[in-house]
């Protein structure tokens, strides 16, 4: 009897299989396990999270760690995922140009373009001219409101704007109703005198005036070059419940393209492309390159900043020199991240093109063969290397019942999507790519402007409902669910996570159906670009109608909807696809750690 235990470190978990081969050279699994994993991929902190792993499984059968005869890693090391991101324009505003802002509770509703006039200089204001009043926050809502129905006997008073958090309260006071935008933090900035223009939208509604630039351009008496110079500011209001434009004979407004730099595809056909030339044309140029050796950036530029850090990272976990680690792979994904405005007064920001970067990085060093030896040493057992990850994924999606061969697999984990074809004859063609999981997190949190990535996470992992009353939620596909027991008042109004530990908030305020729209975007960014460019390059003569079917394993094969993504994208090609099933057992996890363990039985004959 032997007991041989398989181990798979990926990037996010690290997973365990625990067999046991008789006298008749038959493998009967045992247990597994996994556990996240610990430190990054490939390096000696992954320790801990093995022997974490491994006794968790050997308890689960009553055994000990010290009876395990062998421990069979996974040659995924030196190949470590990582993600970056650079925008490459920006929105530039000077001589406080602008409020583009969207607090939670503007008063009012309509458009009106008047003079800006301090709440402090109210003596001063001249009948027959429509005023726009700021307040500062000295002054209460009792008082404005108080004075603003005094002086609108005399004054035209078109709208308000206000420091304080009090826009409903002034306005429930008012006798006449007008536009009023509250939170406006740099007040002080704002210029008495000139001219402005101000909009609230109905509840439920967008301005339509102020992000329109013909709109700011009727209301401000523009002409054709004054409305060219506003349209950035029209299309950082898009989707604000509120606004205000202030004209400002010295102010400039401008769109500014970052200098984006150029990537160096050092490769069987080299190739440099431009990054602002977006990411279609990087990955065209990438599939064009044939097999890539490494991936620079030009210097002093956003994407070679951008691939330095990413080697410079890469460099601090590996101990080797930055000349000595390679770039083999990128996926490129185009998106929107929301930037600050420069020279914005209320902390606007303005959704701004950018690109992500996942990249494939190789060292020369053999990391994985001192993680045996320690585990060896620690264990006081024999510890070896024993497979290519993609290989021993394949073995064990072959345990999926229903599966034959040939078969293909796409393992789609954290840092990278592998995908391996195992012939009727036994060979196997393999490839791994950069971009999986913690890609489609960096989307999530750039396009939603999370403050966290955790959020991010959790978010690309459950489905969403806005709970509607406290016995009641509205789930994101429409359905409505009814509930016993009162739920937590802190939820009701709110968007909320479905989650196995019950419901988590979604602390930032975003409409369920955009949280929904990202997150499923983000998905078929980089898991139906990365499935389809892997299997293509594995399949016979490159034609996905080559391959009859896959099988899904990885950490993302388990999400609740990436799978059917990749059905329905498949199902042009005539392909089988589906959630893998490890031993009947397992789910599409724990393929690589089954294949180790298998894989043993076959040295052994």
């Amino acid at each position: 009897m032997s007991i041989v235990a398989g181990v798979d470190i990926g990037n996010s978990t690290t997973e365990v299989c625990i067999g046991d081969y008789g006298q008749d050279r038959h493998v009967r699994f045992l247990s597994s396990a996994s556990v996240k994993t610990t430190g990054t991929k490939g390096t000696l902190s992954n320790i801990h999270g093995i022997l974490s792993a491994l006794k968790e499984a050997m308890g689960r059968i009553g055994r000990d760690v010290s009876e395990i005869d062998l421990v069979r890693l996974n040659e995924a090391a030196p190949v470590i995922g990582d993600t970056a991101m650079e925008t490459l324009t920006e929105t530039i505003i000077t001589d406080s140009s602008m409020i583009g802002h969207n607090p939670s509770t503007p008063a009012g509703a309509g458009q009106a373009a008047g003079e800006l006039l301090s709440f402090d200089n109210l003596s001063r204001g001249q009948a027959g001219t429509p005023y726009i009043v700021f307040v500062d926050v000295q002054h209460g809502y009792d008082e404005v409101a108080r004075r603003i129905n005094e002086v609108a006997k005399s004054l035209q008073i078109v709208g308000i704007i206000l420091q304080a958090d009090e826009a409903v309260l002034v306005e429930n006071r008012l006798d006449h109703k007008i536009p009023i935008v509250d939170e406006v933090k740099r007040i002080d900035k704002i210029p008495d005198g000139r001219m402005a223009a101000i909009e609230v939208a109905l509840p439920g509604q967008f301005i339509r005036m102020l992000s329109n630039p013909y709109g700011i351009a009727t209301l401000l008496h523009l002409n054709a070059e004054e409305t060219k110079t506003v349209t950035p500011i029209a299309r950082s209001l898009i989707g604000n419940r509120s606004a205000v434009v202030i004209k400002t004979p010295n102010g400039d407004v401008r769109e500014n393209v970052l200098p984006a730099g150029d990537i160096f595809l050092q490769a069987t056909h080299p190739t440099r492309i431009p990054l602002d030339e977006g990411a279609d044309k990087i990955m065209q140029a990438v599939s064009d390159a044939g097999e890539i050796y490494d991936v620079t950036g030009q210097e002093n530029t956003n994407v070679g900043n951008m691939l330095n850090r990413i080697r410079r990272g890469m460099s601090e976990v590996s101990g080797e020199a930055d000349g000595e680690i390679h770039i083999t792979d990128i996926l490129a994904v185009d998106t929107l991240a929301p930037v600050l405005i420069s020279g914005a007064l209320a902390g606007e920001t303005c959704l701004e093109k950018a690109v992500g970067i996942a990249a494939m990085v190789r060292t020369q060093q053999l990391p994985m063969r001192q993680i045996a030896a320690k585990l060896s040493e620690t264990l006081s057992t024999r510890a070896t290397v024993a497979g290519v990850e993609a290989v021993m994924a394949s073995l064990g999606a072959l345990t999926t019942p229903g599966t034959k061969l040939p078969l293909a697999i796409l393992d789609m984990g954290g840092g990278s999507t592998d995908a391996a074809i195992i012939h009727e004859n036994g060979t196997v063609d393999l490839t791994h790519q950069a971009g999986a999981g913690e890609l489609v997190s960096m989307l999530i949190q750039t396009e939603l402007g999370l403050e966290n990535r955790y959020m991010a996470e959790q978010i690309k992992r459950y489905p969403l409902a806005k709970v509607e009353s406290l016995f009641h939620m509205r789930m994101e596909n429409g359905e409505m669910h009814f509930v016993q027991e009162s739920l937590d008042p802190r939820f009701y109004g709110r968007v909320v996570l479905l989650t196995e530990a019950g419901l988590v908030r979604v602390e930032k305020d975003i409409p369920m159906e955009r949280i929904r729209e990202i997150r499923r975007e983000a998905k078929r960014k980089v898991f139906l670009t990365n499935a389809k460019r892997a299997l293509r390059t594995v399949a016979p003569d490159h034609n996905l109608k080559n391959i009859s079917n896959v099988v899904l394993v990885g950490g993302s094969a388990a999400d609740f909807e990436i799978p059917e993504m990749l059905m329905e994208e498949f199902t042009q090609y005539g392909i089988v696809c589906g959630r893998g099933n490890i031993r009947g057992t397992e789910g599409p996890r724990n393929a690589v750690a089954t294949g180790l363990v298998l894989s043993y039985g076959g040295e052994m004959q």
